[in-house]
């Protein structure tokens, strides 16, 4: 089993360590999670789940709390939606 995963974030590849959180990856990719209504970005805050700030689109499901979900290969993930 390899130790990395490479997945899309935005339409960028990008590689990372497999157990990585899809949050955690779209730090490390510079991107926010998703833009509030007021156009402020926002980004993973409590970590587990409960705060929904972290919501992205993974493979067209919309809402996905990235905090919860580990990267997997091919994955793609949009937060520029």
């Amino acid at each position: 089993m390899p130790d990395r995963v490479v997945l899309t974030i935005n339409g960028v590849t990008m590689e990372v360590q497999r157990g990585t959180t899809v949050a955690n990856a779209t730090v490390l990719a510079g991107q926010p999670c998703r833009t509030s209504a007021g156009g402020a970005p926002r980004g993973p805050l409590c970590g587990m789940g409960i705060c929904f700030e972290c919501r992205v689109i993974i493979n067209g499901r919309l809402h996905c709390r990235s905090c919860q979900m580990l990267c997997e290969p091919g994955m793609d993930v949009r937060t520029d939606v």
